[in-house]
């Protein structure tokens, strides 16, 4: 049978192979580029550097539109007469390598205009996410009237030897050395003198995906915006040694003066985890150092413990520990440093060592940078308010930290966008804003990241190869939650091919049964502590199977039979739903017990975990009368391997399956208890005492569920075209909020007085719904809804 699957999927995949140029949700790009690829003069560009880019240019009137496309590697910031006009370009790989497009008009005006781009390559200090060939920078104009700026060796091009890596492995990156003394000040400014630059090399021609070869960069367009970049000051000085500050800094622009030969330490505090560029402006104190050093939180003590935290807010007795930046001063007026990436942190620790001359640091602040979400779901409940609205801030701060280019699972310490955290942090953009775009990026990429063997990485775009195989079939899950929430078919027909290729690699290790054996790489699940977990794996019985495993398959089949019917091809459609009748059969008979009443984790039903349980109530395992029974256990047997933050989502989920949803105001313990002990974000355990990152998105299911689960708002049919209603209020007796929607948004209200329930419901044109209370229904139609009940 995997033979003639295979077969099939070759079939069909020839069918989608296109022509020429590529298409990804926008227009053809068929018309070809006359830019050049350009570079320093004498330079590899293999190694670590930061160069400026120049080109002045004179109009004889402002114009009304000047579009341009420009990309760089690995980086780029671009600058019109001064201005910082974007940012870029959001990362991918080589084969699919984004550029930007510009309308510069607004910062355009008659006479002489200067075009000025930083571009930087970490070389072997890049973070984990960052693919790359070789430093280069384009700049293509959009027609003939645009073109005359192209990128070529008429661009002026210097390198800024200021620059240097300061290592010490992050995976999100490193930090920086540099050396005013050797900086090039003003590059950008257009009144700067770059007479004596050099002229830019030409490295070979701009090709968009498809119009050669494929040798270099594979140029598509970015679906994404410009990421959002908001001034942003920093409160609080928690802490100053060797100098009194005067009053207002950092919270106002206020200059501090440090004598010559000190040493001063200054704590600074955001009051709250965040992600910006900083930007330090200062004069004077020739050859004094300067380090700046960015953490989530403090540590205990950590010559005694180690690297544990407590509360958050406490700073006294607390050690700092976190990545830095260094800087020389060259003694001159108004030096400025801007970091090239953004850092994340909530408090800042900068200790300035002067020499022969006092320094002034004439201001200190941030910009605030992420993915320009806007916020359109609204919660509100009169009873316990606060806490609610504590819990969806934090978890709405907690995703939009996460969510840049990509979504990624902590903004601190990796920036990766793994799979696991993506599929929530994807329903939390679905729910919270009705922005796809970031979802559909990640989808995107996750479908470029699958080996030839048919499974995914576990995280993409990355420059190492890392493989958790269930997070395959969270893509899959994934490309379903997109399927039902986002009225865009067409899209995810086009990632079905890709999805046939994952289950045809899980092909390989199921055994005549169905159940899955040895399957291979890193089989991680969640960062659980029970009997037979290791390093996130679930156990593994004696036969090299195991049940959650087996469930996630399951669950895979069931999607795939659900999309393949409606929107793909039925032959596949009934082989999956084949598999999954086997498989369900298999799992039954294979790890439930009868006697505890419970799923087992492996064959011979020695472990067993919250996880494995919860995935057999969503998979459809359990019958209706084994179902509340099932929940209650999953709540109060403690001898359960219990899920962590993250994988609360799935067992949340499975508990209201069960029939518990009314008590899900219960269940947030975890997330009452970070807010407890200080943290802004959630973090990436339930022990915060050993976390290691203080923000992962994955723990941010709360601003899902306050709308799915409690006002009971959710999808019934792809595309959000069906709506339905459920609402498991508990104590709430007056609470309504709304959600965005394809079509528009959905608002509901409910409100008890004199022993009934006001209820009103608004669902968009264009759509039909349901509404159940108390195991009734009753048909919604479009516009405006009321019940007395």
């Amino acid at each position: 049978m995997k033979y003639f699957v295979r077969f099939l999927m070759i079939a069909f995949s020839v069918l989608f192979i296109p022509f020429f140029g590529y298409s990804q949700n926008t227009e053809p790009q068929l018309k070809q580029w006359n830019a050049k690829w350009i570079a320093a003069p004498n330079d590899d560009g293999m190694g670590y550097g930061v160069y400026y880019f120049r080109k002045n240019l004179d109009l004889a009137q402002s114009p009304s539109t000047f579009i341009v496309h420009v990309s760089a590697d690995n980086r780029y910031k671009l600058y019109i007469n001064d201005s910082l006009v974007s940012l870029g370009p959001a990362r991918s790989d080589l084969h699919y390598w984004n550029f930007e497009t510009v309308d510069l008009a607004p910062y355009l005006r008659s006479g002489k205009n200067t075009i000025a781009a930083l571009v930087w390559n970490e070389a072997q200090y890049r973070p984990e996410s960052q693919i790359t060939l070789r430093t280069g920078f384009i700049l293509q104009g959009n027609s003939a009237k645009e073109e005359i700026i192209n990128t070529d060796k008429t661009w002026k091009c210097i390198r800024d030897n200021a620059y240097q890596p300061l290592w010490g492995y992050f995976a999100a990156s490193t930090g920086q050395n540099v050396d005013m003394n050797k900086a090039v000040m003003g590059w950008e400014k257009q009144n700067f003198n770059d007479s004596a630059w050099s002229n830019a090399a030409e490295l070979f021609d701009g090709k968009l995906k498809g119009a050669g070869d494929g040798f270099g960069w594979m140029l598509v367009p970015s679906i994404l915006p410009q990421m959002e970049r908001t001034y942003q000051r920093i409160p609080v000085l928690r802490e100053a040694k060797g100098i009194k500050v005067p009053a207002g800094f950092p919270a106002m622009k206020t200059p501090v003066t440090i004598p010559a030969h000190s040493t001063i330490e200054l704590l600074l505090d955001q009051t709250y985890e965040t992600n910006a560029f900083i930007t330090l402006l200062f004069s004077r104190g020739k050859n004094a150092n300067i380090s700046i050093g960015y953490a989530e939180s403090l540590f205990d003590n950590i010559a005694k413990y180690g690297m544990r935290k407590s509360d958050r807010n406490i700073v006294a007795g607390k050690d700092f520990s976190g990545r830095t930046d260094e800087l020389i001063s060259n003694g001159k007026m108004d030096q400025s440093f801007t970091t090239l990436r953004f850092r994340t942190f909530r408090y800042i620790h900068i200790v300035i060592k002067t020499k022969e001359e006092p320094l002034v640091l004439n201001d200190f602040y941030g910009t605030f940078t992420g993915f320009p979400f806007k916020q359109k779901a609204v919660f509100h409940s009169v009873k316990d308010n606060k806490e609610i609205q504590d819990i969806l801030n934090i978890g709405w701060r907690t995703a939009r930290l996460n969510a840049f280019e990509t979504y990624t699972d902590c903004p601190y310490y990796e920036q990766l966008q793994y799979i696991g955290d993506t599929r929530i942090q994807a329903m939390v953009s679905y729910y919270y804003t009705g922005d796809d775009r970031l979802a559909r990026n990640a989808l995107n990429l996750m479908d470029h990241s699958r080996l030839s063997e048919g499974v995914t990485l576990s995280r993409y775009p990355t420059h190492s190869t890392q493989i958790i195989p269930p997070f395959s079939l969270w893509y899959i899950g994934m490309l379903h939650d997109y399927w039902m929430y986002r009225d865009d078919p067409q899209f995810i027909k086009t990632k079905l091919i890709g999805a046939r290729e994952v289950l045809d690699f899980f092909s390989n290790y199921q055994q005549k049964d169905g159940s899955l054996k040895n399957v291979p790489y890193w089989n991680f699940v969640d960062w659980a502590n029970g009997k037979g977990w290791f390093f996130g794996n679930s156990p593994i019985g004696s036969d090299g199977s195991s049940a959650i495993l087996d469930l996630q398959l399951l669950l895979a089949y069931q999607w795939m039979t659900q999309m393949e019917s409606k929107m793909g091809e039925p032959v596949f459609a009934a082989i999956y739903q084949k598999k999954a009748n086997q498989l369900k059969q298999t799992i039954q008979h294979k790890y439930w017990d009868a006697e505890r009443g419970l799923y087992a984790d492996v064959v011979d039903k020695s472990a067993f975990s919250q996880h494995t349980n919860a995935l057999a109530i969503l998979a459809g395992l359990v019958n209706e009368a084994q179902l509340h029974a099932l929940g209650e256990k999953l709540l109060t047997d403690s001898s359960l391997t219990q899920c962590t933050i993250y994988f609360k989502y799935y067992l949340n989920r499975a508990l209201v399956k069960a029939g518990l949803g009314n008590d899900y105001l219960n269940w947030l313990g975890v997330w009452k208890n970070d807010i407890k002990m200080g943290l802004t974000t959630w973090a990436e355990i339930s022990d915060i005492y050993t976390t290691r990152s203080d923000c992962h998105a994955w723990g941010s299911s709360p601003n899902i569920e306050f709308f799915r689960t409690v006002l009971g708002i959710d999808s019934d049919a792809p595309g959000f075209g069906k709506i339905k209603i459920a609402p498991h209020l508990g104590i709430l007796t007056n609470v309504s909020g709304e959600i965005p929607h394809p079509n528009g948004k959905v608002a509901v209200s409910y409100k008890l007085e004199n022993g009934k329930w006001k209820i009103t419901i608004q669902i968009p044109q264009k759509t039909s719904g349901i509404f159940i209370w108390k195991n009734k229904n009753y048909t919604l139609k479009a516009g405006s809804n009321a019940f007395l009940l």
